[in-house]
């Protein structure tokens, strides 16, 4: 199993730390894994994304040019990262800021209304990790377990009481694929 994933949006959008949470989750599964993030000088509001790998043999190199899965945050990066999704690979949406859908179709295309969601559960910070669990779902990259071990990895302890509700907007990102 090899899977190479763009995770991109803009800053504050929680890309950063979604792919990696992904990576801690693939350690905790045994996996090699490989993070490597991009970003402009803008800490919030500019352009953001991470390039996350995880397989079950040695990572000979962490720069891609294409991906098996992207996960797209906002226009820019579908007009970027639309057309280096692999033929037969999926592309993840979240159609609250996107004004020209994807328009692929030797690709899977799943739109996730994960704003929409932060709007269910009270929180706008768990955005991100609606999006993950959607992900987890349509790639079924790793288990539940994994994941909650990478989440206690990347959050600093003192936000272990958030790792509930990080669940919970997992399972409602997981809910939203159909």
């Amino acid at each position: 199993m090899k899977e190479e994933i763009i995770i991109a949006g803009f800053g504050g959008q929680g890309v950063l730390s979604m792919g990696k949470i992904l990576a801690y989750a693939g350690l905790m599964d045994n996996l090699e894994v490989t993070w490597m993030p991009a970003y402009g000088p803008e800490q919030r509001g500019g352009t953001a994304n991470v390039t996350v790998i995880l397989s079950d043999e040695p990572i000979s190199s962490p720069v891609l040019d294409k991906y098996d899965t992207a996960v797209i945050l906002n226009q820019q990066s579908l007009d970027k990262f639309e057309s280096k999704v692999k033929p037969g690979g999926t592309l993840i949406y979240d159609p609250y800021s996107i004004h020209h859908a994807p328009e692929r179709t030797d690709i899977t295309v799943i739109p996730v209304e994960a704003m929409e969601a932060t709007f269910e559960l009270g929180n706008s910070k768990t955005y991100n990790m609606i999006l993950l669990g959607a992900l987890l779902k349509a790639r079924n990259l790793l288990p539940d377990e994994a994941v909650i071990r990478g989440l206690k990895k990347t959050l600093p302890e003192r936000h272990h009481h958030l790792i509930p509700l990080n669940q919970q907007a997992i399972d409602k990102g997981r809910d939203l694929v159909k």
